[in-house]
């Protein structure tokens, strides 16, 4: 009786976090908009997706770096570029944080500034950029052509111990992730389908030997010829840090081939191999896996909701000249 009361407690405690955070989400996202720089900067997004795409032709693993850079902005303190922010006037620099190793391409980001500026100088956001890029880079990877929200201003802090204490490690239990997800007002299902995101870019040696050494874990054990492979591309000792694997087979397409990979025993991360199993989440994955429209369509929701967490609007923040150093 007392164990049905607690879980009974936990679901409804849940369901009220959901519910004030979706209130609170409305909110903000009242305050955002499609549309908002289409009287200050009518050419933005064609000269953002421009550029980006100029990015990519000189650095083909530029689509994944962005997506990524743009998850790890809002997973700390919120959507507001901080990130981009190099060491100095009082800050700490976040892609210092060991949880950003093998953050990269934020000159494509510099780039796209820099083309702004010159048609709509001091109007539009690094933030709001980081969101462009990040939709750009899925869309040209063969993902869903999202539709976001735009108006943030960027933040005047960083730090990297915010940084060490926010991100979600890649050991990070269906527990924790689920508990960040829905602080920012994602279901389950959506933050299922925010986890697809790993469907494109490479996973880090030093991420994935905790399920190599000393021994496989439980999964890998019972897919010695995976296992076999990524023990070949990660040894015990390796010397680089940036030792990287795929991770997946298309992991420059954004497609639905994770969600594949991770029924089929083959997901990289502890985190790809436990929503495989969790009730909460093993439903949305074998959905996914076979319903690419329907893992699109979720990702949009979910990545705008993700994307409007914690932001500045309004006069809050600044609109930074430079994206790596503050006003």
């Amino acid at each position: 009786m007392t164990r049905r009361r607690s879980a009974c407690e936990m679901r409804i405690a849940t369901l009220f976090l959901l519910v004030l955070c979706s209130g609170y989400l409305s909110a903000i996202q009242a305050q955002l908009s499609p549309t908002f720089y289409a009287a200050t900067c009518p050419n933005l997004e064609r000269i953002a997706r421009q550029w980006f795409s100029i990015g990519v032709l000189n650095a083909l693993t530029a689509p994944a770096a962005i997506l990524r850079l743009s998850f790890h902005d809002c997973s700390v303190n919120g959507c507001d570029a901080s990130v981009l922010l190099n060491a100095g006037r009082g800050n700490t620099d976040e892609k210092a944080s060991s949880l950003n190793l093998g953050i990269s391409n934020l000159q494509v980001i510099d780039g796209i500034k820099t083309a702004v500026e010159r048609q709509c100088p001091g109007v539009v956001s690094c933030a709001d950029l980081l969101v462009l890029a990040a939709r750009d880079a899925v869309s040209l990877s063969g993902g869903p052509r999202m539709t976001v929200q735009l108006g943030r201003r960027d933040g005047t802090t960083a730090s990297t111990s915010a940084a060490d204490s926010q991100l979600l490690p890649p050991t990070a239990s269906v527990d924790r992730v689920l508990s960040t997800f829905s602080q920012m007002g994602l279901t389950p299902m959506e933050t299922v389908a925010l986890l697809g995101s790993h469907t494109m870019g490479v996973g880090h040696c030093d991420s994935i030997k905790n399920r190599l050494y000393p021994q496989l874990d439980t999964t890998l054990s019972q897919n010695p010829f995976f296992a076999q492979n990524l023990k070949r591309q990660c040894p015990a000792s390796f010397s680089n840090p940036n030792t990287v694997v795929a991770n997946d087979i298309t992991n420059i397409v954004f497609d639905n081939q994770y969600f594949r990979d991770v029924q089929g025993r083959r997901g990289l991360f502890s985190i790809d191999d436990a929503i495989r199993t969790d009730a909460r989440t093993s439903g949305f994955v074998r959905q996914f896996a076979v319903n690419r429209q329907l893992f699109f369509s979720t990702f949009q929701t979910a990545y705008n909701k993700m994307a409007a967490h914690r932001v500045l609007t309004g006069t809050q923040g600044q609109i930074r000249k430079n994206c790596r150093s503050i006003n």
